[in-house]
């Protein structure tokens, strides 16, 4: 069933697959969704000194406690996306939302290290492919056109859905304990899921003329898709660089309450508010950065590339500089909040760049190849690594160091953009259809 009324689809890939008013819809829920992944992902990292007092772990085990749901998220992320983009997009993103949600509220349960680390697990499994899924269904509803600029706010709703759960860990645990937080963020995400079967999918298109035939084996249908993916050489590059930023960016978001506490004199809930709002600032300026970025490349999209290369320089500078100099309190804060506004540049045009140079028989699978190198080589490492470093120099040295990596990002762009132009070119001339859909469905049978 769709609430939506239709209008007229054209298969131009620089206008809207579908209605406009059904495009936004599936933007609006898609945003909401992912707003709440990243609530019941983070909210754990408020809840750091709560955890350390109660269990006594060390730095190591709490960043593996984060760490854990972005290697599940990307090892898992590529079987997922390639079933979504067989079988549909729509149904496995809802799959996915209620299994996320209900691990998240089992955390409330878990009475030890060990039982916490399984669950967070499941949580990645729950949340493996949704972020490719749902990039490659917002990506193809819209214009060409608009694709930086709508993944640029798309990927605001990761910031902002961890400035929510930073806040909420560090308020509910004040008021009814740790535990009780898993429980209060993990409910809605069960609402969504079910308000997301309303949402217009498209038709998943071969990849070639005979990819349909019924002699083709899963073993030829893979060896055909990883052979297209892995001769997009830009997407390769690209994979890289965004882990690279990545790195710096977990790291930050995972530690700052931490370091806030330690060595600002903080409270566990005071902390939380100050690195919500250095994610905040994060969430903001991937909406910023993702329209700028856009509009300076439209005559040569391969620009995109270059701009953040240059962001990407300036994120490692300030931030190593705001934790390794020599600064009152207010002034090195600061210095974090303008980094936390170049940092998170890369997220959403990254995305945008993938999907320009990916064929849309396979672009889920393709987007879950940037969410494996982003989740597995970025969010995974930065709790981890800054975890290990922590444990032998201290936070603030660890902290100090971890920009570096944003310094290989920053060349891993430039080398992409010999390869971009003609990468784009390949698909340029490809065309989509809507999937149909209710009295679209039973009128396409009659037809027939």
């Amino acid at each position: 069933m769709n609430v939506l009324a239709d209008e007229p689809v054209t298969t131009n890939q620089d206008a809207y697959l579908i209605s406009k008013r059904q495009a936004w819809f599936a933007f609006g829920m898609t945003f909401a969704l992912m707003f709440f992944d990243f609530i019941d992902r983070q909210v754990i990292v408020s809840l750091f000194p709560h955890i350390r007092s109660e269990w006594g772990l060390s730095d190591k085990e709490l960043g593996a406690l984060v760490s854990i749901v972005s290697i599940v998220v990307g090892a898992g992320g590529i079987p997922v996306a390639l079933v979504a983009d067989r079988m549909g997009r729509v149904k496995s993103i809802v799959a996915m939302a209620v299994c996320w949600s209900l691990a998240t509220i089992s955390c409330m349960f878990t009475a030890n290290f060990s039982q916490l680390f399984a669950a967070r697990a499941v949580v990645g499994i729950g949340e493996a492919g949704y972020g490719s899924v749902g990039v490659a269904l917002i990506s193809t509803l819209f214009p060409g056109r608009l694709r930086s600029a709508v993944l640029g706010a798309f990927y605001a709703a990761p910031s902002l859905g961890s400035v929510l759960g930073v806040l909420l860990g560090g308020a509910i645990a004040a008021r009814w304990g740790w535990k009780s937080a898993f429980g209060v963020v993990g409910l809605p995400g069960l609402v969504l899921a079910l308000l997301y079967l309303f949402v217009r999918d498209y038709r998943t298109l071969p990849l070639a003329a005979d990819s349909n035939k019924t002699t083709q084996s899963l073993g030829d249908t893979l060896k055909h898709i990883f052979g297209t993916l892995a001769r997009t050489r830009t997407l390769l590059w690209v994979c890289v660089a965004a882990a690279a930023q990545l790195i710096t960016v977990s790291a930050i978001w995972s530690w700052l309450p931490s370091y806030l506490n330690r060595f600002q004199g903080m409270s566990p809930e005071a902390a939380s508010r100050a690195a919500g709002l250095v994610v905040l600032v994060g969430a903001v300026s991937c909406t910023v950065w993702g329209a700028v970025v856009g509009r300076l490349a439209l005559r040569r999209p391969r620009n995109k590339l270059l701009a953040l290369s240059v962001l990407c320089l300036v994120t490692s500078i300030v931030l190593a500089g705001a934790f390794g100099g020599s600064y009152a309190a207010h002034v090195r804060f600061d210095l974090i909040v303008l980094g936390a506004f170049f940092m998170n540049c890369t997220v959403g045009v990254v995305a945008g760049i993938a999907m320009d140079i990916i064929h849309p028989g396979v672009r889920s699978t393709g987007a879950a190849v940037l969410s494996l190198f982003q989740n597995i080589f970025g969010l995974a490492v930065g709790p981890f690594l800054t975890g290990i470093v922590s444990d032998q120099w201290g936070l603030q040295s660890a902290l100090t160091v971890i920009p570096l990596f944003s310094v290989l990002a920053a060349v891993c762009f430039v080398i992409a953009m010999r390869s971009y132009d003609a990468d784009a070119a390949r698909i340029s001339a490809v065309e989509l259809e809507r999937e149909p859909l209710g009295g679209d469905a039973l009128n396409a049978e009659v037809r027939a």
